[in-house]
C-alpha cells in the first residue's frame, strides 16, 4: 500500500516527467542467492576494522537485494544485470550507487561521502535511452491483497528473536536473569507493553538529560541503567 500510494501521488504530480522513483530493499530477507558475493576489489567505506577475533574490514559485498526503478524515461521491462565495470573494473551496483548516481546526474562538486560510493557503479544510463517520456505508465496500481486475515495473535508466545529484541531495547539483556527468566513466558501482548514501556522510559530519560545540559548526541549512548528505574528508595 505504501508503494501504491507513493507511486500514484507521483504519477498525478506535474513533476512526473522529471521523476525517478527508486524502490530498494535494505536486506535480502533470507532468500537464497545463487550468485557468489564479490569479495575482491571492494573498498572499505572508511577504513573501519571490526573487533577481535574477526577483524572484519568491510571490504566485501553481501547477497543481492532487489531494486525497482520507476520513471517515464525508462523503457518498459528494462532489466539491468550489473555495473559493467564502471567507474572501476570491480565496481558493482550496491546501495551506495544511489548517492553516487545523484552526484553524477547533477554534477555535484562536493566530494564523495566514502570510498564506497566513489567505487559504486552508477545507473544514470537507464534514463538516457529515450528522447521523450513514456505516456503509457498506469495512473493507478492494483490494491494489494492482505497478507494476514484477522488481528495479531496476542496470546501467542514471543519468538526467540522477539525475546532478544525486547530485552535489548529495554536494557535487560545485561541482567543475570536474562535469558532464563526475562521474556521466556512472555506473550505478544505483554511483549508489546514491555517495548512501549522501554521507549517511554528512554524518552523520559532523554528529556531529563537534556534539561541537565547533556549534549543531544550523547543521549543515544546512555547506558540502559540510566533509563531503568532503580530499586533503591
Amino acid at each position: 500500500m505504501l508503494v501504491k500510494e507513493v507511486y500514484e501521488t507521483l504519477r498525478s504530480s506535474p513533476q512526473w516527467n522529471q521523476t525517478l522513483l527508486i524502490i530498494t530493499y535494505d536486506e535480502h530477507g533470507g532468500f537464497f542467492d545463487h550468485v557468489a558475493t564479490p569479495v575482491s576489489g571492494v573498498p572499505s567505506p572508511d577504513g573501519i576494522v571490526g573487533p577481535d577475533p574477526f577483524f572484519f574490514k568491510f571490504d566485501r559485498l553481501g547477497v543481492r537485494v532487489p531494486t525497482i526503478m520507476v520513471s517515464p524515461w525508462i523503457d518498459k521491462a528494462t532489466v539491468v544485470h550489473g555495473g559493467n565495470g564502471k567507474p572501476y573494473p570491480t565496481s558493482e551496483f550496491e546501495h551506495s550507487s544511489i548517492p553516487a548516481t545523484v552526484k553524477k546526474l547533477f554534477n555535484l562538486s562536493a566530494p564523495f561521502l566514502t570510498k564506497r560510493d566513489e567505487w559504486a557503479s552508477t545507473f544514470e544510463s537507464i534514463l538516457q535511452t529515450r528522447t521523450e517520456p513514456r505516456t503509457d505508465c498506469p495512473e493507478r496500481l492494483p490494491t494489494p491483497a492482505r497478507i494476514r486475515e484477522g488481528e495479531a495473535k496476542e496470546e501467542a508466545k514471543l519468538s526467540e528473536f522477539q525475546e532478544e529484541l525486547a530485552a535489548v531495547l529495554k536494557g535487560d539483556h545485561i541482567l543475570t536473569s536474562y535469558p532464563e527468566k526475562i521474556g521466556k513466558e512472555m506473550k505478544v501482548k505483554e511483549g508489546k507493553e514491555y517495548i512501549e514501556d522501554a521507549v517511554k522510559r528512554f524518552f523520559e530519560a532523554g528529556r531529563f538529560a537534556m534539561k541537565m545540559g547533556v549534549d543531544a548526541d550523547q543521549i543515544l549512548q546512555m547506558k540502559p541503567s540510566l533509563t531503568t528505574p532503580s530499586s533503591n528508595p
